[in-house]
């Protein structure tokens, strides 16, 4: 009987034992006898994405030395039964000095069209950080206490700042020196801008604007601006010098009614449509060559503000539209 009790216990000693490798569960032995607890939770958690994003938003992955940014991050428990996302904090020492645990705030934040579910603080990258590739780490915990730190994640630091670099325009109505609907005006930039910057919440997708056509007889060259959907706010788009005064006898505005004018991006290229024009336009009589200014509000992916430095139209000398 008592060889037999003995058994009894030792086996279900090694039966414990086994049953602490596949699962949560641990064994221990008490003075009043062997009993079981259940381990909360024994794996710690992971993130599934992060990102870091200038903080003005946008395009995410790219910021400039000086520039404000937030680490996004994603994370979830694993453990069998999960105690839940203690703290989330990141390691980004490489881009501002001596922050290598910032904690990370739970919410809901969006960067880039993604959904994340923690957020740093705004941080500042260093004002000397040259160009390249950088990387960051997180340290996730959870509520039983286990840690675990990710590494791999990697923003790129870029401080060069775009360029215009050609203004053209396209006949796409009746008459070639005459600017009326379906004409089109191209803005090209030495690097990818970002949309966001142009406008808030634009991805670069055909949306609508209004152009007005400025009459400039008693300012200077008739000159192009474009404005938001509602014809209230004036775009970063800058302003186009038409080199004449004969495209205009008064203040046009194309897309404010009818058919909107459109902007779409493509790579380096922002081209707009024009809409439906508020009144007749006058046929140029001469050819010219037109300038652009383009606006500093205007920034790459990383936040470098566009130079404003006029920019010549590449060709010979035409009549625009």
């Amino acid at each position: 009987m008592l060889a037999a009790t003995i058994a009894a216990v030792l086996l279900g000693t090694a039966a414990l034992a086994q049953q602490s490798v596949w699962g949560n569960f641990t064994a221990k032995a008490t003075s009043a006898g062997n009993s079981i607890t259940a381990a909360t939770d024994f794996l710690a958690p992971t993130a599934s994405a992060a990102a870091i994003a200038k903080m003005a938003g946008g395009t995410v992955g790219q910021i400039k030395k000086g520039g404000t940014y937030y680490v996004y991050a994603n994370a979830g428990d694993t453990g069998n039964p999960a105690s839940g996302v203690s703290t989330v904090t990141a390691n980004v020492s490489t881009i501002t000095s001596g922050s290598t645990a910032v904690a990370l705030a739970a919410g809901s934040f969006s960067a880039g069209g993604v959904s994340y579910g923690y957020r740093s603080p705004a941080l500042t990258a260093g004002s000397t950080l040259a160009a390249g590739s950088y990387s960051y780490s997180l340290t996730l915990k959870d509520v039983a206490g286990n840690s675990k730190t990710q590494t791999g994640f990697t923003v790129t630091v870029d401080n060069t700042a775009p360029t215009g670099t050609d203004v053209q325009t396209v006949n796409g109505g009746t008459a070639n020196g005459l600017a009326e609907t379906g004409d089109k005006i191209t803005f090209s930039f030495s690097k990818a801008i970002d949309p966001n910057s142009i406008l808030s919440g634009w991805s670069g997708v055909s949306t609508n604007v209004v152009v007005r056509l400025n009459n400039g007889v008693s300012t200077g060259n008739d000159t192009v601006t474009v404005y938001n959907a509602t014809n209230a706010t004036q775009l970063p788009l800058g302003s186009v010098n038409l080199g004449g005064t004969d495209y205009t006898s008064a203040n046009l505005t194309f897309g404010a009614t009818g058919t909107a004018s459109s902007m779409v991006m493509s790579g380096t290229t922002i081209t707009i449509t024009l809409g439906t024009q508020s009144a007749a336009a006058t046929a140029a009589s001469a050819t010219g060559t037109m300038s652009w200014t383009p606006s500093a509000s205007a920034t790459d992916s990383a936040g470098n503000g566009a130079s404003t430095t006029a920019v010549t139209e590449s060709g010979t000398a035409d009549k625009e539209f």
